[in-house]
C-alpha cells in the first residue's frame, strides 16, 4: 500500500495557516488523501494462462475461419426452428428467472456503492410531556418552569464513514465482479435453452423422419403381402408363405405407435420450453417436417472458444470477486474514521421554533480501532485467501472442462457425420438389392425367404439411416453448445454471418 506525497502547493497552503487552524485542516486533508489512495488487499490480476494444447485433435476442427455462433440455428435455414427460437428467447421462464437474478445482483452492487456515501436524515417532532415535581429535577421549585411542556423540534442528522483503507472500494469491486458473473451465468442459461430447443426440435423431426421410413417399409411389406397372397391363390405359394409375410408386416406395424409417442412427447416438451402450456405446439404433428442438411462445422481456434464459454467467463469473474473479498477482510485490521453531524431547531413555543437562538448543532468525529478480537479478523483473511485459491482452481477446471466438452462434441459430431454418410450408402444398396429381389420373386426366380431377407435388410437400413440423421443433428447441437454458441460475445473477433459452406463437407440424407 502506497500513499501519494503532498504537493508543494498543499504544503504551502498548510504552512501558511496559523497552528490552531493548520492542525485540523492537515488532519482532514490527510484523511482525504488516505481515502483517495489507500486500498489494502491484493489488486486483482488475470489468472495465469492455462495450457490449452497446440490445437484441436481432429481434422474436422482444422478450419481457422471464424464463425458467428450467436444465432447458429439460422444457418440451418429452418423457418420453424427460427420461430421456436425467437419465442423461447422471449418467453422461456428459465431465461426470465436469469434476468431477475441479474437485476438482483445489480441492486446488490448498487447497495454496496451507496454504502460509501454519507447518510442523512431529516425529521420534525412535537413532544408534549409532563415531568414529575418530586423527581430528581425540582421542577416545582424552579420559578418560570412548568412541569408540563411542549417541545418543538426539527433538524437533520448525517453520518459518514471514511473509506480510509479501501474496504468499500474492494467491496464494490467484488459486487461488480459478481454482477458480471451473474450476467455470464444468464448467458449460459440462454445457451442451454437454445440447445434444448434445438435438440427437442431435432428429436421431433427425427421421430417424424423415422415414422416416414417405417411407413415406407410398411407399404413395401403390404405390397409383398398382396403379391404372396396372389401367388397363393394361383397355387405358386403356400399358406405358410402368406403367414410369414403377414407376420413381418405386423412386426413393423407394431413399431409405429412408439415412434408417434416419442414425437408427441418432443412436441409437448417444446411447448414448455417456449414458456407456454405443453400442448401449444401440437399442430406441428400435422405439418410437414423436413430434416435439416448437416454440414461440417468450422469451429475456429481453441482460445476463441474459451472466450465464448459463459462458464469460463463466470469462473474468472468469481475469481476477481474472491480477490476483492481479501481486501474487505484485511481492512478490518486498520482504524476506522466516522463523522456524525446533527443540527436543527428546538423550542418550547412555535413562535420561537426557527429563531437563531433556538438552533442546535453537533459534530462527532470518531476513530475506532479493533485492538483485540481473538484472531477472528486474521482467520477471516485466511479464509478469504483460501476461497481465492479455490476460485483460481475452479477457473482452471472450467477451462479444462470446456476443452474436454468441445473435443468430445467434435469427436461425436465427426463420428455422427461419418455414420450418417455410411448409413446413406447402406440404404442405397439395400434399396437396389430389394428392387432386384422383388423383380426376381415376381418372375419366380427366387423363393419367398430370399425376398423377405431383402425386405428386412431394407427395413433395417431405413430405420438406421433415420436414427443416424437424428443422432447427428443432436450431436451438432451439443457441438454448438460446447463451443459457446447461442449468445453474442462482443470481445470475440469479427465473425462471418454464416458458416463457410463452400469449405465444409456436406452430408445430406433425403427421404424417398
Amino acid at each position: 500500500m502506497k500513499s501519494k506525497p503532498c504537493t508543494p502547493f498543499l504544503r504551502a497552503t498548510i504552512t501558511g495557516l496559523t497552528p490552531g487552524r493548520a492542525r485540523p485542516l492537515a488532519l482532514a486533508l490527510s484523511c482525504v488523501l488516505l481515502t483517495a489512495c489507500a486500498s489494502v488487499g491484493p489488486d486483482y490480476r488475470e489468472p495465469p494462462p492455462v495450457d490449452v494444447g497446440s490445437g484441436w485433435s481432429l481434422p474436422l476442427a482444422s478450419e481457422s475461419q471464424s464463425t458467428d455462433l450467436s444465432q447458429w440455428w439460422s444457418a440451418l435455414d429452418d423457418p420453424i426452428l427460427d420461430r421456436l427460437m425467437a419465442t423461447a428467447l422471449a418467453q422461456n421462464l428459465d431465461l426470465r428467472q436469469a434476468a431477475a437474478r441479474i437485476d438482483e445482483a445489480r441492486a446488490l452492487r448498487d447497495r454496496v456503492a451507496g454504502e460509501a456515501l454519507p447518510t442523512a436524515a431529516a425529521g420534525a417532532s412535537v413532544n408534549r410531556r409532563r415531568q414529575s415535581e418530586n423527581g430528581p429535577l425540582p421542577v416545582g421549585s424552579i420559578p418560570g418552569l412548568d412541569a408540563t411542556q411542549t417541545i418543538y423540534d426539527a433538524g437533520f442528522d448525517a453520518a459518514w464513514e471514511a473509506d480510509l483503507f479501501g474496504a468499500r472500494r474492494r467491496a464494490l469491486e467484488g459486487a461488480s465482479a459478481r454482477l458480471q458473473a451473474t450476467e455470464a451465468d444468464a448467458q449460459g442459461v440462454r445457451m442451454r435453452i437454445v440447445a434444448e430447443v434445438a435438440r427437442t426440435w431435432f428429436t421431433a423431426v427425427g421421430a417424424r423422419y423415422e415414422l416416414h421410413a417405417q411407413q415406407a417399409t410398411l407399404d413395401t411389406l403390404q405390397q409383398t403381402l398382396e403379391l404372396v397372397r396372389l401367388r397363393h391363390a394361383l397355387g405358386d405359394a403356400s399358406a405358410a408363405d402368406v403367414e410369414a409375410a403377414y407376420a413381418q408386416w405386423t412386426a413393423v406395424n407394431a413399431l409405429i405407435p412408439d415412434i408417434q409417442v416419442r414425437q408427441r412427447a418432443a412436441v409437448l416438451g417444446l411447448g414448455v420450453l417456449l414458456g407456454a402450456p405443453p400442448e401449444r405446439e401440437l399442430a406441428l404433428l400435422d405439418g410437414p417436417l423436413t430434416p435439416s442438411t448437416l454440414w461440417a462445422l468450422p469451429v475456429g481456434e481453441r482460445a476463441e472458444m474459451l472466450r465464448r464459454r459463459p462458464d469460463v467467463l463466470a469462473a474468472e469473474r468469481r475469481l476477481a470477486a474472491s480477490s476483492a473479498d481479501i481486501g474487505v477482510a484485511t481492512a478490518e485490521l486498520f482504524p476506522k474514521l466516522s463523522i456524525g453531524i446533527g443540527g436543527g431547531f428546538q423550542a418550547l413555543s412555535t413562535g420561537d421554533w426557527f429563531d437563531a437562538s433556538s438552533s442546535r448543532f453537533s459534530i462527532l468525529p470518531l476513530i475506532s480501532w479493533r485492538l483485540f478480537d481473538g484472531g477472528r479478523v486474521r482467520a477471516e483473511i485466511r479464509a478469504r485467501e483460501a476461497a481465492e485459491r479455490q476460485a483460481a482452481l475452479a477457473y482452471e477446471q472450467a477451462v479444462l472442462t470446456a476443452l474436454g466438452d468441445a473435443e468430445r462434441a467434435l469427436g461425436d459430431y465427426h463420428g455422427g457425420l461419418d455414420t450418417l454418410e455410411r448409413r446413406g450408402m447402406a440404404l442405397d444398396a439395400a434399396r437396389t438389392s430389394y428392387g432386384h429381389a422383388k423383380a426376381r420373386y415376381a418372375a419366380g426366380d427366387i423363393a419367398l425367404v430370399e425376398l423377405l431377407a431383402a425386405q428386412r435388410s431394407l427395413h433395417e437400413a431405413e430405420t438406421a439411416a433415420a436414427r443416424a440423421h437424428t443422432n447427428a443433428a443432436v450431436q451438432l447441437v451439443a457441438l454448438y453448445k460446447a463451443l459457446g454458441g447461442g449468445w453474442d460475445v462482443s470481445t470475440t473477433a469479427s465473425t462471418a454471418t454464416h458458416p463457410q459452406r463452400g469449405a465444409a463437407a456436406t452430408v445430406a440424407f433425403s427421404s424417398r
